[in-house]
């Protein structure tokens, strides 16, 4: 007679719901941006409208939710929450009243939270950040301190990047109720914006992939729209807060904009990531006439195509001869260390990776801010489309990347070509942010350089 044994049991663990995952501090960070969100209602609700303040109400949400989803924001937000408070705070004066002048009367404004002094301090930091960031490539210690001291810095520089975006919103108001305006209306301001954004996505895959390699390569664009950014502060005096023209003051623009720059910034991330992808693929190439191509293209998409005669107009031709051949310089000494930089680099699966999840995160929030841009020119001019050239380029922009993904979703597309294809595709989205204001008019001439 036998008896029978019971059935062994067996643990079998089951990960986590994603409520299961939050914690008290979680729960904590949630109740601070509804208080904050509900405290920004309650002070400024006179000087918004209807949609302005569903906005804000929707931006509770949708901030709680992104500090869930990645902790390293919660720390960003409210770092970025504490720096603007304080701002504002040293503006008041002992009367109580903000004063405007305060800017370059009170140390702390003056040297640092200012807008434009945290600007520049975001300028400085990130061409420290993109130094420290090769420096850390090329050490003999993978691990060294350099990479995290480059990542940390370019945490400051998204940091700074914001609060200086908060204070300038700030600031408009203290020229003016009929001055003051979300900070995202002009080159200068959508720059900060596409500097912070590509820098605050590249520190996602940094820390979700578990390398520095790659912030050499993407820091370089973010550090070419920064060298953009101080020429067109010094030429054309562009950090001057001005009031929005007509055409501009509507409630879309706090929608369109944002949404159009997630995807210009993953756009440049995705074409740096191709860049590296190329230079490991290449590593092994002896004939230099066959990396020409790559060197050219390099050289271009470091160079802001602003052309020599919009220098030649302001007296900043040696300024961008100076830039054009640093860029130069740049590309060819990647080119001339591309076997070291490759040895560092990850694999082709993980750089493929990163650039379709780019693509992919790009042409979505690029998709949403067309549809809303299409909406606002209902209101603003009677029609959905006109075919305006930079209407035109946006939709150029737009079947470039919807072509990517359809070629590797449908087709599987991989390797070489879709790397030169969004390498190119940065090319093409740079002349439909930047080439259409330079060389073409339209509805859109308002953003002219």
């Amino acid at each position: 007679m036998t008896t029978a044994t019971p059935p062994s049991t067996t643990t079998v663990a089951l990960n986590p719901g994603f409520f299961a995952r939050i914690t008290l501090w979680d729960w904590l960070f949630a109740v601070l941006i509804a208080a904050g969100g509900i405290f920004a209602l309650q002070q400024y609700s006179h000087a918004m409208n209807g949609y302005e303040k569903v906005i804000l109400l929707l931006t509770i949400p949708t901030l709680v939710g992104m500090g869930w989803f990645w902790r390293p924001l919660q720390k960003l937000m409210l770092g970025v929450a504490a720096l603007s408070l304080l701002a504002i705070w040293l503006y008041h004066g002992s009367d109580g009243v903000a004063h405007l002048d305060r800017a370059e009367a009170v140390f702390g404004l003056k040297y640092f939270l200012s807008s434009q002094s945290a600007i520049l301090w975001m300028c400085m930091l990130c061409f420290m950040s993109t130094v420290f960031y090769w420096i850390a490539l090329f050490a003999k210690n993978e691990r060294s301190s350099f990479g995290a001291i480059a990542s940390g810095m370019a945490w400051a520089t998204v940091t700074l990047a914001l609060v200086g975006t908060m204070v300038r919103w700030y600031e408009s108001y203290l020229l003016g109720p009929d001055v003051g305006h979300i900070p995202v209306s002009n080159l200068y301001e959508v720059f900060i914006m596409f500097i912070w954004m590509t820098a605050l996505f590249y520190l996602y895959y940094e820390a979700q992939y578990q390398t520095r390699a790659l912030g050499g390569f993407v820091m370089l664009v973010v550090s070419a729209a920064v060298g953009f950014l101080l020429w067109y502060t010094l030429v054309r005096e562009a950090h001057e807060i001005q009031p929005l023209i007509p055409a501009l003051q509507s409630w879309w623009m706090k929608l369109h904009v944002p949404a159009n720059f997630i995807g210009y910034g993953t756009f440049a991330l995705a074409a740096m990531v191709a860049f590296a992808y190329l230079i490991k693929q290449q590593a092994q190439e002896t004939q230099w006439y066959k990396l020409a191509p790559l060197w050219l293209l390099g050289v271009a998409l470091c160079f802001e195509p602003l052309a020599f005669r919009q220098g030649q107009q302001d007296g900043g031709s040696s300024y961008w001869i100076v830039y054009f051949g640093i860029s130069a310089l740049i590309v060819g000494a990647i080119l001339a260390a591309r076997k070291p930089i490759a040895a560092r680099l990850p694999s082709f699966e993980v750089l493929d990776n990163v650039m379709y999840k780019s693509i992919a995160v790009g042409f979505a929030f690029f998709t949403i801010a067309t549809v809303l841009g299409a909406l606002w020119a209902a209101e603003a001019w009677g029609g959905y489309w006109s075919w305006d050239p930079k209407e035109t380029w946006a939709l150029i922009v737009w079947l470039n990347y919807a072509s990517w993904l359809h070629m590797r979703l449908m087709k599987g597309l991989r390797g070489t070509v879709s790397a030169w294809w969004a390498l190119v595709g940065l090319a093409v989205t740079t002349f439909a942010f930047l080439g259409v204001n330079m060389f073409l008019s339209g509805l859109h001439s308002y953003g002219e350089l």
